[in-house]
C-alpha cells in the first residue's frame, strides 16, 4: 500500500514533519535555537521575546473556519479529526476567487528527496488553480542551515524564503528581522479577513510569527499536545495477555518479561522522551529548553528532581537489558520500522505520525499487525502532567523588498494553501490532480508514483490550516489520534514562555550543547548521576545563573503568555 492518507503532524517540529512526509532519514540529530523580537537584551548581546505589551494589536483577527466541520472537534488543544470516506464530487470551496494577479513568486524552502523540474503537472496545476507563478527555488534539507545563512547573507534573497525553527540558529535571527517585510499592514486584526482561511489559522501560530516587534511570519500550526508517543504492539500485547503499563514500576516489570534476548526479542527502545513526560520534566526540545516559574522562582529542567530521576529510571531500561541493543548503539526509531514490524521490540516512543505510517506500510503483507499508542501516566500511577509544546514550528517569510503586488500574490499563495481538509483547495495542495497524482477507490485517495514524485513538501510549507488529522484508510487510526492527544491534552500545563519565539543573548548560545549526550552516556551506564549534578552546577556557573536572570527580566517586562 502506497501511503497516501493526508496528516498535519502534531509539533511540526524536524522530527515530526519529515515523518509525515515519508523522509524520516533525512533529519539530523539536535535541535536548533528559536527566535525571537523585542524584549529584554544582555549587554548589548541580543535576544528577547515576542511576547509583549504591543502584541495584541499586531495579531490578525482569529475567525473560525466554517467551510467543513470535522468529525472529531479540537478539544484540549488536539488537532481536529476526520474520519469519513473523501467524496470529491462534495468537496468544499474555500477560495471562490482567484486572488493571485498573475505574477511571478520566487521562494526558497527545504527538500527532502530529489526536486520535480518546475514545470511538473503539480506546480502549473497549483499556480493556475491560484493565479501566481510560483518558482521553486528548492534546496537540500540535509544542508538548508548553510544555504540559508548564505543566501541571507547576500543582496539577492528570494521573495520568499521558508525557516524551519531548527535552522533558527546562529546569526538567523538578525537577517529575519532585517530582511523580511512586516506584514501588519496587510494581516494584523481584521485586515486578515480578506485572507479567509488565513483567518482560521489559531491565534497561537500566529503569536509565534513575531519577529524583531512585527508580525513577519507565515506559519504551520501544529497541536501543543505533546507529539510524542509511547507506541506499542497492540496485536502482541493482545495475544501474549500484556496489559499496558500505568507507572513506571510496571512498565519495568512488563519490560522484563517481555524480553528475551536469545529469542531476538526486547521490550523497547529509548524510552527517555516517555520518561520525560511520566516524570513531567519540562520540555527540552526548543528554546525556552525548559525554563518555568515554580514556587515563585525561574528554574530550568535540568535543575529539578524530577529530570535526574526520568534519567535514573531510563538507566534502569538499559542497565536492565530490556532496551534494544541498537539503542544503546544510538540507534533508534525511526530507522527500526522493520525491526519493530518483525517483533524484535514491541514499544518504542516516536512522532504521532508514525502510528499511521507503520499501519499503512505493514497493512498488505502483514494483516494482523497492529500498532497503538499508550497514555501516558505520572510515575507513580497517578495522572500525569505534561508540558505543551509550541503551537508552531515552520515558517514563512517575505523579502522587505518585495512590492505590494508580489505581498499580495504571497498571501494569494498561502490562502489556498491554508485551506481546510475537506475543500479542492486542500485536496489540490496536498494530492495534486486526480487521475494524474493521484486515484481514489472506495473513499479513499492513493497517490500514483507521479503524485509521490511530484506531490512533495512544497506548496504546504509556505502556510498550513489548524493541525488536522485524517486517515481516509484508516479512519480508525485518526480517530484513535486525536482522542489520545485529547486525553493527554486534559493533562497538558502551558510553561511560562509558552507560545513566545525566544533568542537568548549569543553569549549563550552554546550553553547547553553537551547536555544531550551526557544524558545519553548516562542512561547508557557509561556516566553517573552525579556527572549530570556537576554538570548543572559548571552551568550555573558558566551562565546559567546569569541566563536565568535573563529570562527573568523578559517575565518582568512582558508577563507570561500561558493560561
Amino acid at each position: 500500500m502506497t501511503p497516501n492518507a493526508a496528516s498535519a503532524p502534531s509539533g511540526p517540529s524536524r522530527r515530526s514533519f519529515l515523518a509525515s512526509t515519508a523522509v524520516a532519514t533525512a533529519a539530523v540529530a539536535g535541535g536548533m535555537p528559536l527566535l525571537a523580537a523585542c524584549g529584554a537584551s544582555d549587554s548589548g548581546s541580543g535576544g528577547g521575546s515576542s511576547s509583549g505589551k504591543d502584541t495584541k494589536k499586531l495579531l490578525p483577527s482569529y475567525v473560525a473556519g466554517n467551510v467543513v466541520a470535522p468529525d472529531i472537534p479540537a478539544k484540549n488543544g488536539s488537532a481536529i479529526g476526520f474520519t469519513s470516506k473523501l467524496d470529491l464530487a462534495t468537496l468544499k470551496t474555500s477560495v471562490p476567487n482567484k486572488l493571485g494577479k498573475g505574477g511571478s513568486v520566487t521562494v526558497m524552502s527545504p527538500f527532502w528527496g530529489s526536486p520535480p523540474k518546475q514545470d511538473n503537472a503539480y506546480y502549473k496545476a497549483m499556480n493556475a488553480l491560484i493565479g501566481v507563478d510560483v518558482q521553486w527555488q528548492n534546496q537540500d534539507g540535509n544542508t538548508y542551515d548553510q544555504k540559508l545563512g548564505a543566501v541571507l547573507a547576500s543582496s539577492d534573497v528570494p521573495d520568499v524564503v521558508v525557516v524551519p525553527n531548527w535552522n533558527m540558529g546562529g546569526k538567523i535571527p538578525t537577517a529575519i528581522i532585517s530582511k523580511f517585510a512586516d506584514l501588519g499592514p496587510y494581516l494584523s486584526g481584521d485586515k486578515v479577513k480578506d485572507y479567509p482561511n488565513l483567518a482560521a489559522i489559531p491565534t497561537d501560530a500566529w503569536r509565534r510569527c513575531i519577529f524583531g516587534g512585527k508580525l513577519r511570519g507565515l506559519p504551520m500550526p501544529s497541536s501543543y499536545v505533546t507529539n510524542i508517543v509511547p507506541l506499542y504492539r497492540k496485536d502482541v500485547f493482545d495475544k501474549e495477555g500484556y496489559e499496558v503499563p500505568r507507572s513506571a514500576d510496571e512498565f519495568l516489570s512488563l519490560a522484563k518479561e517481555i524480553t528475551n534476548a536469545k529469542a531476538k526479542r526486547w521490550a523497547c527502545m529509548d524510552m527517555k522522551w516517555t520518561a520525560w513526560q511520566m516524570f513531567s520534566v519540562l520540555s527540552g526540545s526548543e528554546k525556552p529548553l525548559g525554563w518555568n516559574l515554580v514556587d515563585g522562582k525561574l528554574v530550568n529542567r535540568i535543575e529539578t528532581d524530577e529530570y535526574l530521576e526520568a534519567l535514573e529510571w531510563t538507566r534502569k531500561l538499559f542497565a536492565a537489558g530490556v532496551v534494544h541493543p541498537d539503542a544503546k548503539l544510538g540507534k533508534n526509531a525511526p530507522d527500526a520500522g522493520p525491526k519493530f514490524a518483525a517483533g524484535e521490540f514491541l514499544i518504542y516512543a516516536q512522532d504521532i505520525s508514525q502510528w499511521w505510517s507503520r499501519t499503512a506500510e505493514q497493512a498488505t503483507q502483514n494483516p494482523d499487525y497492529k500498532i497503538w499508542g499508550m497514555d501516558v501516566y505520572a510515575h507513580d500511577g497517578g495522572n500525569p502532567q505534561v508540558w505543551a509544546e509550541q503551537p508552531a514550528g515552520i515558517f514563512a517569510f517575505i523579502n522587505k523588498k518585495a512590492s505590494e503586488s508580489v505581498i499580495h500574490d504571497v498571501l494569494a499563495v498561502a490562502n489556498v494553501t491554508a485551506a481546510p481538509y475537506g475543500t479542492k483547495e486542500y485536496m489540490a495542495t496536498n494530492y495534486g490532480v486526480e487521475g494524474t497524482h493521484y486515484t481514489v477507490k472506495n473513499g479513499v485517495p492513493t497517490k500514483t508514483t507521479q503524485g509521490n514524485n511530484e506531490v512533495l513538501n512544497a506548496y504546504v510549507m509556505v502556510a498550513s490550516p489548524a493541525a488536522t488529522i485524517a486517515h481516509p484508510d484508516f479512519p480508525d487510526v485518526a480517530k484513535a489520534q486525536v482522542e489520545w492527544q485529547q486525553r493527554m491534552g486534559s493533562f497538558t500545563k502551558k510553561s511560562s514562555f509558552f507560545g513566545q519565539m525566544i533568542t537568548e543573548p549569543s553569549r549563550y548560545t552554546n550553553l547547553m550543547n553537551d547536555f544531550e549526550t551526557l544524558e545519553d552516556d548516562i542512561t547508557r551506564g557509561r556516566k553517573k548521576i552525579s556527572d549530570m549534578q556537576q554538570a548543572v552546577s559548571d552551568w550555573k556557573s558558566k551562565g546559567g545563573d546569569r541566563l536565568r536572570d535573563w529570562y527573568q527580566k523578559l517575565l518582568d517586562d512582558n508577563g507570561s503568555s500561558a493560561s
